[in-house]
């Protein structure tokens, strides 16, 4: 115990955080097992460990923004737990047809209610854009708007919206613009909700993997979504888009990613938050639309992220009491750290929200031969 409490305590130290110190962003230790359950899994033991409640801290995303930008994450050496997803996704396709559906079973159909508490009035489970705001409510509208513009969405627009959620961004553009929404999902729970939300308005809800969209669109959408794709689908993915999309469409990827080609995942965020999940780096976007479209605009919101997670964990928060009963207190701690270590990441830069706009050239026709 000795040997682990040393090194994680330099390994502390050397981002500024002391153990019981009295700065917001210090660890207050309860359990001394936390030493050795760090020193042994990583991530995935400082995580689970502040699951159990051997650990708090006052600004856990501060917390996690030190250790970032010291890179002591890289420092300390994982156990064995901590290398299985990096050995399962570089062996595997964890996001085939049918092990997709796993995230939408342990995530998103956790219960609509959760999400609701949180979220703005549109549902929106990504990344706000807080310009000229401090408030959610607009900068999630802001957001919509901007991607909107983006697309240059017209009333004769038919737009295929890929992993559409709660259908939010899809009502705003049919309610907005007068365009006609098709909407992909895996979700059980987002789909129930969206086909009543919606089922006024020119928006089809289809309960279907993005691989197997049939048609042809005007435009494409696709917000929070490909961070589930994996890298052995991606330019499956982009395949999909390019045979879905018609010459000179238009498509926006919105995407989280991160600064350099990683082959591994973080262990905890893959066993508690996204299993199979993995965030792209601009190169393997880059590379996977290589030779079907054409590159027209790249947008890092990576700072408006920060901003939207920490209203999420305000809004959980005060809405906690009415889930109490249903989720537990393990439940809350293991959510609250997902919204607040993700919110340090950020602030480190450690992790990207990009949007890639991309146009699809004309195909060329066929010489005539009279």
């Amino acid at each position: 115990m000795q040997d682990y409490r040393s090194v994680i305590d330099e390994l502390l130290s050397s981002s500024g955080i002391v153990v019981n110190g009295s700065n917001p962003w210090d660890i207050r230790i309860h359990d001394d097992r936390t030493y050795s359950r760090v020193f042994r899994d990583k991530s995935l033991g400082l995580g689970e460990s502040y699951m159990d409640g051997w650990w708090d801290c006052a600004q856990v995303d501060e917390l996690i923004h030190r250790l970032l930008i010291t890179r002591a994450d890289r420092n300390l050496r994982g156990g064995l737990r901590s290398l299985v997803p990096a050995i399962q996704l570089f062996l595997l396709n964890c996001q085939t047809v049918s092990r997709s559906k796993q995230v939408a079973e342990r995530h998103y159909d956790l219960g609509n209610e959760l999400f609701f508490t949180f979220l703005d009035s549109y549902n929106q489970y990504s990344c706000g854009y807080f310009n000229g705001t401090g408030d959610l409510e607009e900068a999630q509208q802001h957001k919509m708007e901007l991607i909107c513009k983006k697309l240059s969405l017209n009333k004769n627009d038919h737009v295929l919206d890929i992993g559409f959620g709660w259908g939010g961004l899809a009502r705003y553009m049919a309610e907005n613009y007068g365009c006609t929404v098709t909407g992909v999902n895996i979700s059980q729970e987002q789909i129930r909700f969206a086909r009543e939300w919606c089922q006024n308005l020119p928006v089809h809800v289809l309960h279907q993997d993005y691989r197997e969209v049939q048609g042809v669109f005007d435009k494409i959408v696709s917000v929070g979504m490909f961070e589930h794709v994996g890298r052995k689908n991606y330019r499956i993915y982009m395949e999909t888009a390019h045979r879905c999309l018609k010459d000179g469409g238009i498509f926006l990827l919105h995407t989280i990613g991160i600064n350099e080609s990683a082959r591994d995942t973080d262990p905890w965020m893959h066993k508690y938050i996204f299993p199979n999940g993995e965030l792209p780096s601009i190169a393997q976007v880059t590379r996977a639309a290589e030779g079907l479209f054409v590159l027209e605009d790249l947008h890092n919101l990576g700072p408006h992220y920060e901003k939207t997670l920490l209203a999420w964990n305000r809004r959980f928060q005060e809405g906690w009491p009415q889930l109490e009963e249903k989720y537990g207190n393990r439940f809350k701690r293991m959510w609250e750290y997902y919204l607040l270590s993700c919110a340090g990441a950020f602030r480190a830069r450690y992790m990207q929200i990009w949007q890639f706009v991309l146009t699809k050239p004309f195909t060329p026709q066929p010489a005539c031969r009279c």
